[in-house]
């Protein structure tokens, strides 16, 4: 299966600032597929009850586009490009994680009552996940 890249700045993982109505009834943030997040959304998932110290994710997918959010509490993204990484510590509702095709991901540091919500560009495919760090590796060296 190969992945066909798009042109840069696009498939670079990103911080998006979703827009948020504030008003004394409390905040209203707005995610739109194909507007403030860059694919049509076809599914949507949620990490909660977390237990402290446990880790999430450790796997790529090959096709499959996300969008990862802290919509409460508190918790750490790590992403690797090959061997280079950078964490993101997600704990803003309206601001999301932009993470494209062929990026390990590996998510930690939960706080107690985290809510991570996931918009995906794709279905549940099991033939889309990279499980395998070292075939990881060998794959965007």
């Amino acid at each position: 299966m190969s992945v066909t890249q798009p042109s840069q700045p696009t498939w670079s993982p990103r911080l998006i600032e979703f827009p948020c109505h504030r008003d004394q009834r409390g905040n209203l943030t707005v995610a739109e597929g194909e507007a403030e997040v860059p694919f049509a959304i076809k599914r949507v998932y949620y990490l909660h009850d977390v237990p402290g110290g446990t880790t999430r994710g450790g796997h790529a997918h090959l096709e499959l586009e996300q969008i990862i959010l802290a919509v409460a509490g508190s918790f750490d993204v790590t992403l690797y490009r090959g061997r280079a990484s950078k964490t993101y510590s997600m704990n803003r509702a309206n601001v999301g994680l932009y993470v494209p095709p062929m990026h390990w991901r590996e998510l930690g540091n939960f706080s107690p009552g985290s809510v991570c919500l996931v918009l995906a560009s794709q279905p549940y495919w099991a033939d889309d996940y990279l499980f395998d760090f070292g075939q990881f590796i060998e794959s965007t060296s």
